[in-house]
Formats: C-alpha cells, structure tokens, sequence
C-alpha cells in the first residue's frame, strides 16, 4: 500500500544533493544535484501529498482549483515594466520586486495558524490525510521555504538576490514596508458559517486565501523571468531568471497540500462544536473559496495599478515626458477583468 502517514522529521527532510544554493552571498535553502536544482523539504512532502491526492481520486473526489482565466496577469504586465526600465523607470520594478520578497518573510507567519480540532469537527477518520498532518511539518515546511530557518535562507533572499542580479542591487525606496504596513487591513470578516466554530472557519479561509495566492503566483514567476532574463534590461539575464525558477520549484509543493487539504474538507461532513450541527464539506469549501478567489484577484491588481501610477509620476519631473510615457505604457495593458458568468458560479474543481 502507498504510505500515507509520516512523521513531522520525514516532512521537512531534504533530499540530498551536492552543493548548496547561495543567493547574493547568502546560504539558502535546497542546492544542486548533478546540476539540477533539488527544492528543499522535498524527500518524503512530494510523495507524500501526491499518496493523499491519489486516494481522494481513488475514493472519487475531486481536487480543488483556480482556473486560468480567473489569474490576473502581474501588473505591470512584462511589455509595461520592460518599457519602464527601458526609459529609465526603475523604481515602480524595484518596489514591486521588494514587495514580493517582503511579502515571502511574511510567509513564516503560516506556522502560527492555529490548527482547528478536525478530529471533533470533522466527521469520519482523518488517519493518512493532509489533514492530519497541517500541523505535524507541513505548515511549517511552507514556513521554512518562505522565510528561511536558522543560518538558511529562504524565498525572501531568493527574490532579493533575483533583484539585484538583474537590476544591479538597485536603491530600494524607503517607504517600501511602510506601504505594506498601511495598505489597509481587511476590517472584521463576516461569518459565512457561524454554525462552525471560529477556528475552522478562520483555518479553512486562511488555507483557502494562501493557496489563491499561491496560483496567482505562477503568473508572477513567468513574469519575473521574462524580465530579468531579458538581456536588453537585466543585467545579469541567465541567473536573474534561474533564481526566479528556483523560488517556482519550491512553491508548487504549497499549491498542492493546500489544494488536497481543502479538499479533504471537501470531501466530508463538518460539525459544530456542540455536534448539534453538520454541513456539507463541498458547500463550505466552494463558498468561502469562492469568495477569497474574488476579494484577491480584483482587489489586489486595482491596488497594485494606483501604486504603480503613482510610481511614474514621482520618477518623472519633466511633465510632457511623463504624460507621453504614460501614455505608452497604458497602451500595453492587457486590458484582463475578472470574467464573469450568466450564474456567477465558479468552477473550482480540477477535470
């Protein structure tokens, strides 16, 4: 039988490999094998969570997704930002490429999420789930790629060596965090589910937010390694775009655990805390996932383009050349809004 149950040490070992990986002088984690990346935590994770979603298949259930078409593409789209660093436009790339790596060493922050009582919530035997072992190295797998551990660092310094190899360690504009800080919170979340207990509502939306992001991402790693692997604005083309690739191989792991833990919930009936309640685990999972998938991919690109227009007005002082400038790059939008369907429903599910 196909093992589905392992020890937190099994989850986050690595394979092995010959030498290490270091990134702008810094050791990270995972390393090369025959010249080959080998991502970190890999040995027993991949098969691990490939064992769990071929017994969701097998048991007939399917896995939760996010279409293509509901990813919007990285704003500034890769024409926009080449044009930008082709007229000399480097902050609004340099602040996006900051945030990306500030935003990875927030990561870490996954190994804090309280981990719901799925063996009181849940019906039926949660034993050889991704389920049950969320808290036992998975999350904190997805913690250490993120953020580093120890004398290792993680996706953070990887994205910051990818910047300064392709940009040639740019000014990193000061309020970068700040802007961060004061994006504006989310308010107080409205219960979907109050039936459910707050900690499962809160687990299930959190894993649900983390893993649309996680796909969105893709389209920021194709992004970021057309850019700086562009020889005509990146400065160091061929390890600029390897070291985006590297951060890639490492995410898909999070994409896939995540997915197959939603839909184990999926796949089951949730209770109340008193166990006066049961709800269909396909009606909370849709519901909430749903609503995370819409909130992030309109949300975010909107506030992503009013920082980025912000960002050319501040680089150019000369105002004819700025209107002229911006003028061409919004002429290289793409134009993408979220699509919509005569029933508003989303089709969340892999074929």
């Amino acid at each position: 039988m196909t093992k589905l149950e392992w020890t937190r040490e099994e989850l986050l070992a690595d394979s092995p490999y010959e030498e290490p990986l270091i990134a702008g002088a810094v050791r990270c984690h995972g390393g090369f094998q025959n010249g080959m990346y080998v991502s970190p935590r890999t040995e027993h994770r991949v098969p691990a969570i490939a064992a769990w979603q071929a017994r969701l298949r097998a048991d007939g259930h399917a896995l939760v997704d996010v279409p293509k078409q509901f990813v919007p593409p990285h704003y500034p789209n890769y024409p926009q930002a080449k044009l930008l660093l082709q007229e000399g436009v480097r902050d609004p790339i340099t602040r996006s490429l900051t945030t990306i790596s500030i935003v990875e060493g927030f990561g870490a922050r996954i190994r804090d999420l309280p981990v719901p009582d799925f063996a009181r919530e849940v019906a039926g035997d949660l034993g050889g789930t991704a389920l049950c072992h969320l808290g036992e190295g998975l999350f904190e797998a997805h913690a250490r790629d993120e953020a580093g551990f120890r004398d290792q660092g993680g996706h953070k310094q990887m994205w910051e060596a990818a910047r300064d190899l392709g940009l040639q360690k740019p000014e990193i504009p000061d309020d970068v965090l700040l802007g961060l800080m004061m994006g504006g919170g989310r308010g107080e979340r409205k219960r979907m589910f109050p039936e459910l207990s707050a900690r499962m509502e809160e687990g299930i939306t959190f894993m649900a937010n983390v893993m649309v992001v996680e796909i969105f991402a893709e389209d920021v790693f194709e992004w970021a390694k057309a850019l700086l692997g562009d020889p005509e604005v990146s400065a160091e083309p061929e390890r600029a775009a390897a070291m985006v690739a590297h951060i890639q191989a490492d995410e898909k792991p999070h994409v896939e655990y995540l997915r197959t833990a939603l839909s184990e919930l999926r796949a089951r009936r949730l209770r109340s805390p008193d166990g006066k309640h049961e709800l269909d685990g396909r009606v909370v999972i849709d519901k909430i996932l749903d609503a995370q998938l819409r909130q992030i991919a309109t949300n975010r690109p909107a506030r992503e383009r009013l920082d980025v227009q912000k960002a050319i007005r501040l680089a150019l002082d000369d105002e004819p050349r700025s209107a002229k400038l911006a003028s061409r790059f919004e002429s290289l939008d793409s134009g993408w809004v979220f699509p919509k369907r005569d029933d508003e429903r989303l089709e969340l599910l892999l074929p």
